[in-house]
């Protein structure tokens, strides 16, 4: 019984089967901060069960990671921390805003906070809430793996320029000292 070559041959484009791949390992980088971290964590426990999705392995290292999920509140004195942490991340990156004070602040419209990570690093999803359940960022990683996958890997929009982004291209603090 001769087997038929073609039998068990498909066809597809690199791009596409790259794509898969990349949207089914995703490595986040947690920063989360106050009542969203414990959401975030609550998600990667087994009763949620985030390696279902691909994403299950939380790094602390930022050149390790290719997602950052930002989940609380983010104040001044963290900001040049976020976007170093940010500059690290090998390309092509993603970032989801987690809650409402990671996406504008929150209830706290105060100097101190950020109001909407968006101003410093791009955003690609935003997951609502105050917290936000962790039935919600598994919808948000869902959606950023359609994004993922439509986009491309080879074609997709964070690989448009050669040359990551410089630190002193990004959006910048008036001053870091607040005696000024």
């Amino acid at each position: 019984m001769a087997a038929d070559p073609l039998e068990n041959v498909f066809l597809t484009r690199l791009n596409t089967v790259a794509s898969w791949c990349r949207k089914h390992s995703l490595w986040p980088m947690p920063f989360a901060t106050a009542c969203c971290g414990i959401e975030l964590m609550a998600t990667g426990a087994s009763k949620h069960d985030l390696a279902r999705f691909g994403a299950e392995v939380f790094r602390f290292s930022p050149r390790q990671c290719d997602l950052m999920i930002v989940a609380g509140r983010v104040v001044m004195k963290m900001l040049p921390v976020l976007q170093r942490i940010w500059l690290q991340m090998p390309e092509p990156k993603w970032c989801i805003s987690m809650g409402a004070c990671a996406s504008s602040g929150g209830v706290f419209d105060t100097y101190a906070v950020v109001q909407g990570i968006d101003r410093f690093i791009p955003v690609d999803i935003y997951v609502p809430g105050c917290p936000p359940r962790p039935e919600q960022l598994i919808q948000g990683i869902i959606d950023l793996q359609a994004r993922i996958q439509k986009h491309g890997t080879f074609n997709g929009p964070s690989l448009a320029s050669p040359a990551a982004t410089p630190l002193s291209a990004l959006p910048a603090l008036a001053s870091s000292d607040p005696g000024r």
